[in-house]
């Protein structure tokens, strides 16, 4: 399961140039759609915006840190769907993903593929504020702003080019043994920021998706101080840091003082029992406490759970658990997983902490202990399965683990280390066709090349029966939608 930062291999760098050019060449054709031909959203069809943002998500889920733990992924998709039900209806369904990365930020892409950064969580305080930068793109998405500004995308490519070398060069100056990874990240800021370039929305734009965003906001039932709280957080920690970290949707005109005037106006119209709607932070405070544990600095994150014990007590002493593990210090680890599941036995965050941290330490039996139960409990916890799945194959039950891995594949049918853990236990078992292709769908999903041939290869050699021909010829068809990324 991805729930972490890939390292970075060799190659990488190329790789990001070859996708970033795929895509533009994947925008080219869209300036020779005429009016006659386009659909009633104008020059932009719906039938293109659709097949941009394929390609564009495919891209994006390959290289950036998608975290796909179903307890951070669904809490957010939650929050999108929660608000979309009061965005009018759209021509094609909304796509989120959760994104590793700690600046305060959200956009949205063509075809309503909408990407929200864990730094939206671990800087706000509450859900409604989450929310309401969520609206906002989501107001975005509904008045289809990207469509209108396809029309200069002409000159977009060529910015995001001239970003896509900048990163390059200052990459190759930093100098050292980071350079690469220096040129690479700034190459993919420059992919989100180029998207970004294009959604360079005007003064209309943006008061429409604030004043549409406030509203859908409302209808969702949250507090609508969310949206102006999140926007004046967002602008001090800005300043704070410098300005460089503000987000499009803030660093755009109209000033965000001007903005948040408007919305206070707005609100102040408001029924009084609306504005004066509690903030449920529950699972919010939930969510940050393990995207804090999991993915901030250690000291940092230790200082954050450094709190009197209470009815938080049991997410505080997960906290630590995970942060010990991290910094490797085994014996407080042990310690303070012990302490959060005596204080919660039944939850199951909890539970798939302490299984997996058992089982990446070798202690098997509490591992199954803690990860079966976790299971039992929540089904729909795909990351607890998948420890349990690598359990169950250590132990030789090939049967149940591989049961186990087909179910999470039925949800996330592109996570590639999934597939490669299923590709192994099958070609362990000795089913070495089912085993390569498995694998060689690993690699694909992973963008890496050799290895997505070398088991193409053997998978075809293994191929013998009408149904291993056919599931081959599948195979086939999506390596080859996939290599124009390559």
């Amino acid at each position: 399961m991805r729930n972490t930062v890939f390292p970075f291999a060799a190659g990488r760098l190329r790789a990001a140039i070859c996708l970033f050019m795929a895509l533009v060449i994947a925008l080219g054709p869209l300036a020779s759609v005429r009016p006659a031909s386009a659909d009633i959203f104008g020059d932009f069809p719906i039938k293109k915006e659709k097949e941009l943002g394929e390609k564009y998500n495919a891209l994006m889920r390959a290289r950036l840190p998608i975290i796909e733990d179903p307890e951070i992924a669904d809490y957010v998709r939650g929050i999108v769907e929660r608000i979309s039900e009061q965005v009018p209806t759209m021509p094609f369904e909304l796509t989120t993903s959760v994104v590793l990365n700690h600046n305060i930020n959200a956009f949205a892409a063509p075809a309503g593929y909408v990407y929200v950064f864990t730094g939206l969580i671990t800087n706000f305080e509450h859900e409604a504020e989450l929310a309401g930068v969520i609206a906002h793109e989501l107001a975005h998405v509904s008045h289809r702003h990207l469509a209108g500004r396809i029309k200069q995308q002409q000159m977009t490519q060529m910015g995001m080019l001239a970003g896509m070398l900048a990163g390059m060069f200052l990459g190759v100056a930093a100098g050292g043994n980071n350079a690469a990874e220096a040129g690479e990240a700034l190459i993919y800021g420059s992919l989100a920021g180029g998207t970004q370039a294009m959604l360079n929305y005007s003064r209309v734009d943006e008061r429409e998706a604030d004043q549409s965003g406030l509203t859908y906001l409302v209808g969702a039932g949250y507090n609508p101080e969310g949206m102006v709280s999140a926007f004046r957080k967002i602008k001090k920690k800005s300043w704070l840091a410098g300005g460089g970290n503000m987000p499009q949707y803030l660093s755009t005109h109209p000033a965000v003082e001007e903005r948040v005037s408007y919305l206070d106006t707005m609100i102040e119209g408001l029924d009084p029992e609306v504005r004066k709607r509690p903030l449920d932070d529950t699972r919010f405070l939930r969510i940050k406490a393990l995207i804090t544990a999991r993915y901030l600095d250690p000291q940092v994150a230790l200082a954050a759970f450094d709190v009197p014990q209470g009815e938080n007590g049991a997410l505080s002493a997960m906290g630590k658990g995970i942060v010990h593990a991290r910094e490797n210090r085994i014996t407080e680890a042990r310690a303070a997983f012990e302490q959060a599941v005596q204080l919660a036995p039944n939850d199951t965050l909890v539970l798939r902490e302490a299984g997996r941290f058992h089982y990446l330490k070798g202690d098997q039996n509490l591992a199954a202990l803690y990860l079966q139960k976790a299971v039992l409990l929540n089904p729909r916890d795909l990351f607890a399965l998948f420890y349990h799945a690598r359990l169950l194959g250590d132990r030789g039950d090939t049967e149940n683990a591989v049961k186990a891995y087909r179910r999470i594949l039925a949800k996330l049918p592109e996570d590639s280390e999934v597939q490669y853990h299923l590709g192994r236990v099958l070609g362990e078992s000795g089913q070495l066709f089912d085993g390569h292709l498995h694998l060689a769908y690993s690699a694909i999903y992973g963008l890496q090349k050799k290895q997505a041939r070398f088991h193409m290869d053997k998978a075809e050699a293994f191929a013998k029966s009408d149904a291993q021909k056919e599931a081959f010829a599948e195979l086939r068809k999506v390596y080859e939608a996939r290599s124009e990324f390559w």
